[in-house]
């Protein structure tokens, strides 16, 4: 008897859907994103079992373009609890999988604008392990500051808006 393949789809999450494993939550706060790209990741075997788990930090990765290839440095995926002497180096560089042109793209814009790729997310997407990288310019102290002084008022208003709702002002 063959399986129902839209059973297994319910159990995992409907087709295309994204399952989140890392995000890189200082990324917006330290940088402002200018476009957002899409890259696999070439992993080893051991690196993808311990990503099934959850175990992953991108807290100081960021991606660079060397040879014509793009790589994702200081990703620390631990090494995983039931691997053999066949475990992988928590912190060693993966290649990005992107198409030339994508490739060609980001180095222009990088070496115009003086930008960085910092990945923002790191997820499964139909089985394979993809990256948000984002295309961004660091913020100074002083933007850090004003989106926080914009935030708080964005927050104040909402607030009002919600007691004038409820008749307390």
């Amino acid at each position: 008897m063959a399986k129902d393949p839209g059973r297994a789809r319910a159990a995992g999450g409907k087709r295309g859907s994204k399952q989140i494993i890392a995000t890189n939550r200082k990324a917006r706060h330290n940088y402002s994103v200018i476009e957002l790209f899409e890259a696999g990741v070439a992993l080893q075997g051991t690196e993808v079992k311990s990503l099934r788990e959850g175990h992953a930090s991108l807290a100081d990765a960021f991606a660079t373009v060397d040879d014509g290839e793009v790589w994702l440095r200081n990703l620390h995926i631990p090494e995983y609890e039931h691997g053999s002497w066949t475990n992988h180096d928590p912190r060693r560089n993966r290649k990005l999988l992107l198409h030339r042109q994508q490739i060609d793209r980001l180095v222009g814009k990088i070496r115009d604008g003086n930008l960085a790729l910092v990945p923002m997310s790191l997820y499964f997407s139909e089985g394979k392990v993809k990256v948000e990288l984002a295309l961004a310019r660091g913020k100074r102290a002083h933007d850090k500051r004003q989106d926080m002084a914009r935030r708080d008022a964005q927050r104040e208003v909402v607030r009002e808006l919600g007691r004038r709702a409820k008749g307390m002002s």
